[in-house]
């Protein structure tokens, strides 16, 4: 299987007035093609700021990191910002949907800027929510959705654009338990399907839907 993600030597710290805060320390990461892995920790463990590095969203001070071997540590900012674009699909806890664009829109919108053309856009975008269960509700506003529904269609969002990688930020914690389940259960199936996919969770239990889970604790991790 191919590396969707290798990190080493990962360091991140931070300036607190006259401290340096030391948030990830010499991370070691790797990722297989069509893995389901679970990043699990407490709040203040840096699971957050290694999502962030994961995603190409912020830099870190020290180390390697290779997304499909593309060399991340060597990007410049227009760099990552295309990679972010084209192979990172990402789910945030609070769906982050644009409230005044309809799901349709809201789901276009990666391939938009990408430089597709609204027809293509569109016919994409229709072909992903249909996949998920959400062609009944193109022309709706997220205010018009449960919950669930806004996360799946943050959830074809994300994938809409074939990314390598499906990054995952709590995706189940603005949810009830069992409409968390769903989506949980949406997760797994659209593992079986190959995607790679990278959680990040406190819960224990959601974790366990994942086929591989590491632990971070003080900004280091173990299997």
């Amino acid at each position: 299987m191919n590396e969707v993600i290798r990190m080493h030597g990962i360091e991140k710290n931070y300036r607190m007035g006259q401290e340096t805060l030391h948030v990830l320390k010499g991370i070691d990461l790797t990722v297989r093609e069509g893995e389901f892995l679970a990043i699990l920790g407490p709040s203040g463990s840096g699971k957050s700021t290694l999502m962030n590095m994961i995603g190409c969203m912020d830099r870190f001070d020290k180390g390697e990191y290779f997304l499909s071997d593309m060399a991340v540590h060597k990007m410049n900012d227009n760099r990552l910002t295309d990679v972010r674009n084209r192979y990172i699909g990402f789910v945030f806890q609070k769906y982050h949907l644009i409230s005044k664009y309809n799901v349709l829109r809201n789901v276009m919108l990666p391939l938009i800027l990408r430089g597709a053309s609204s027809k293509e856009a569109e016919k994409a975008a229709k072909a992903q929510l249909a996949a998920l269960g959400m062609g009944e509700r193109l022309y709706h506003k997220p205010s018009e959705l449960s919950g669930g529904q806004q996360q799946r269609a943050a959830i074809a969002r994300a994938l809409v654009g074939e990314p390598k990688l499906l990054l995952a930020d709590e995706p189940t914690g603005a949810l009830d338990s069992a409409t968390g389940r769903e989506v949980l259960k949406l997760f797994e199936e659209l593992n079986d399907k190959g995607h790679t996919i990278v959680m990040i969770t406190h819960d224990t239990n959601v974790a366990k839907s994942a086929g591989r889970i590491v632990r971070i604790s003080d900004g280091e991790i173990s299997e």
